[in-house]
């Protein structure tokens, strides 16, 4: 890992030796040497943790994520040997557990399957069998096996309204603080992560900017207003001319910027380029369901080659 002796040494001196004690209804426990774990709310926490499962998965021929201790592991199973390769993988996940004293929670443990035609085999992590689910909370965002993503719009919208009537009920006087209070508490709910669940129907499009139009409506003097007035007099954006603008700050880093790495993968530069294009026109993949077309990759490849060469070719985001 890069760290010599005495940044060893100093890591243990800082871990041995800790005691603890507990408080329970005004009486305190007596000390307790602390075997295992690091102090929480430290700063070489999350690094000694990740250090410490740096090898899990190293051997998997899968796809394999893990965000602090979220781990998920993803392929392709069209064939019964597509399926003992995914259970090879996740039988490795639970060796590497085993020794490492580190078990994974079994009952949290799902499997969901992607696809009309996918064949839905069976999988099990170690001898507890998986439940199969059809949506399930990542980071925050409500995934379905469909990716059609409208429960989230759901939850988001949800939320949103939730907030704007607390607002609503709380403060007499909205004209000059509903805005800004708006931008802060109810907004970051309809955008947290957009770029990964941006809508798929025009249902959900309309329900996210009905909440837009709701507290747009709570300003004195705008009731009768059309809701284009009521965004230009406010000086706001629709959410999804927002949404777009978000779609090309994300495709800039990935292609440009500080995620070029992952760009490579994801984006593939077209070789097409004549003076006409802004000199970082991207391929134009197809596929048959539609719904793939939503993704970001491919919803976003569009409206990137129509970009001027002055936006696309600027040093950073803020030029």
């Amino acid at each position: 890992m890069g760290i010599n002796r005495r940044i060893e040494r100093w890591i243990r001196n800082w871990l041995k030796g800790r005691l603890e004690r507990v408080i329970l209804k005004g009486e305190l426990s007596g000390w307790k040497e602390v075997t295992s774990g690091v102090p929480q709310g430290s700063v070489l926490g999350p690094i000694l943790f990740n250090l410490f499962i740096t090898d899990l998965g190293t051997k998997s021929g899968n796809v394999l994520i893990k965000f602090a201790d979220d781990t998920k592991l993803g392929g392709i199973a069209n064939t019964e040997k597509d399926q003992d390769i995914i259970q090879e993988d996740l039988d490795d996940l639970v060796n590497w557990s085993n020794s490492n004293r580190m078990k994974f929670n079994s009952e949290k443990c799902k499997v969901m399957h992607l696809g009309i035609n996918n064949k839905n085999f069976r999988y099990r992590l170690g001898t507890h069998q998986l439940e199969a689910t059809e949506e399930e909370k990542d980071l925050g965002v409500l995934v379905d096996h469909r990716m059609t993503m409208s429960r989230q719009c759901d939850m988001a919208v949800e939320k949103a309204n939730a907030v704007l009537g607390c607002i609503r009920r709380g403060i007499s006087s909205k004209d000059k603080v509903l805005v800004p209070l708006y931008k802060a508490l109810v907004r970051p709910h309809l955008e947290y992560c957009v770029q990964f669940w941006s809508p798929v129907f025009k249902k959900d499009e309309f329900k996210l900017e009905q909440v837009q139009r709701r507290a747009t409506r709570m300003i004195r003097g705008m009731e009768n207003l059309s809701y284009e007035r009521r965004l230009k007099e406010l000086g706001l954006f629709s959410l999804a001319k927002r949404r777009l603008r978000g779609d090309m700050l994300a495709l800039y880093k990935y292609i440009r910027g500080i995620n070029i790495r992952e760009g490579e993968e994801l984006f593939k530069l077209s070789t097409n380029v004549d003076t006409r294009t802004n000199g970082c026109k991207l391929d134009t993949r197809k596929f048959r369901l539609e719904i793939r077309r939503r993704f970001l990759t491919i919803r976003g490849v569009k409206f990137w080659n129509s970009l001027p060469r002055g936006v696309v070719g600027a040093k950073d985001i803020s030029g």
